[in-house]
């Protein structure tokens, strides 16, 4: 939605909006060198000459985001202080942020006004970059007191000839001697051609006019020739150089093939020479390696079969590798086990050599046997004191019956 609401804006603003910050771009370029920015910013600070469109966004231009921003906070804050106004210079480790809002600060100070956010300033590139350093640049040239003035065009001298002649062979003739004039004046003694197709075009409309009657020519032709032959060795036509003329072209294409030929014939025979010369050397290599070949066969059969040899070796060497690391491993299982078990069986005997349990053992027999001595005493004493409660009231209850007389019989029963 946001990319709609740009394209919205763009249309809003025309269509060559998109195109407005090339522009105000190569303004600040000349602004800038107005202002000597090559020897007071890029020399102090070791850097490259700025482009045309350096702080321009486009996806068809090369972008570097960190650099740009640096220097475009590098040129601002140079802008500021030429524009008579104290600015700390930034380092690359300052905050983003606070070093666009203090440029923004001093742009508003000068009385511009500012509608964008200042995060449309940390890419770097883009209109509003172009912006800021574009009104700082003219606040810059008002301080040193430079104005931009209109251009004064030099006024064009246009000659109108009017040549009215009644006899084409006068008019003709006429056209000659101011040609022969004209080629005396220049140094090389060089004829415009243009300029003669255009006067012989102007004495062609003006003899295509119906005459009034039919013209006669009044012209000796011996005097005619006599000074043809006087005029003709001063009529040296040469035709103006111009690289965008195809017969140029066709010309230069005739003499780079005329030296191609030339110099064709003289490296063709070096070329054949050591053609010849590399067939024999490679009819002499064929050869003796074939020699070679022939000699060494038996070699190459030794070599063929220690190599398979070789191979066989290295197969039977890499299984038993195999095997080798497959027993180490089954051989560290076998020694974590043992390990184990010793430790199990270390721990057994050191509880069986410890007496501790044992005098723990003997300790509580003792202690038991003490509470077993109190308890048998405890006893006892209960055992005592219960036959004792038993006698008296056996002695109560004989009390009784004898004080009650109670017949023997009933006596006995309750005995």
């Amino acid at each position: 939605m946001a990319e709609d609401g740009r394209r919205g804006e763009e249309e809003d603003r025309g269509p060559g909006a998109a195109h407005q910050v090339f522009v105000v771009m190569e303004s600040l370029l000349e602004k800038l060198k107005l202002l000597n920015y090559e020897e007071e910013v890029l020399a102090k600070h070791n850097m490259k000459n700025l482009s045309r469109h350096y702080f321009v966004s486009s996806p068809f231009l090369p972008s570097n985001p960190g650099s740009q921003f640096f220097m475009f906070t590098i040129i601002a804050a140079w802008l500021i202080k030429a524009a008579g106004r104290p600015f700390t210079e930034p380092q690359e480790s300052d905050e983003p942020n606070a070093t666009v809002s203090n440029i923004l600060a001093e742009l508003r100070a000068f009385g511009v006004k500012v509608d964008f956010p200042p995060s449309k300033l940390k890419s770097g590139s883009g209109e509003h970059v172009c912006f800021v350093l574009d009104r700082l640049a003219e606040e810059a040239l008002k301080r040193r007191g430079f104005t931009f003035r209109r251009p004064t065009y030099p006024a064009e001298n246009t000659e109108v000839e009017s040549v009215i002649e009644d006899d084409a062979e006068l008019t003709l003739s006429k056209v000659e001697e101011e040609m022969v004039e004209e080629a005396d004046e220049e140094e090389e003694d060089v004829v415009d051609l243009e300029a003669l197709k255009l006067r012989n075009t102007h004495t062609e409309a003006e003899s295509s006019s119906k005459p009034d009657e039919i013209l006669e020519s009044t012209v000796d032709a011996a005097e005619w020739n006599l000074e043809v032959e006087r005029v003709l060795p001063q009529l040296k036509v040469t035709i103006r150089t111009d690289n965008k003329d195809w017969r140029i072209h066709v010309d230069q294409m005739h003499q780079y093939r005329d030296g191609i030929k030339s110099s064709l014939k003289d490296a063709k025979s070096y070329l054949d020479k050591l053609q010849e010369d590399i067939g024999k050397t490679l009819e002499k290599v064929g050869s003796r390696e074939k020699y070679i070949n022939n000699q060494l066969e038996h070699l190459i059969q030794e070599y063929r079969s220690a190599q398979a040899k070789l191979s066989e070796e290295k197969e039977r060497y890499q299984q038993a590798r195999r095997e080798v690391t497959e027993r180490t491993r089954v051989l560290a299982e076998i020694s974590e086990e043992l390990d184990k078990v010793k430790q199990e069986m270390e721990e057994k005997g050191s509880s069986m050599s410890d007496r501790a349990p044992v005098v723990k053992i003997k300790q509580s027999l003792t202690k038991l046997k003490q509470e077993t001595a109190q308890m048998n005493v405890r006893i006892g004493v209960v055992e005592h004191m219960l036959l004792q409660a038993k006698l008296k009231e056996k002695s109560n209850m004989t009390r009784d019956m004898h004080a009650t007389n109670i017949p023997e019989p009933v006596a006995g029963a309750f005995a």
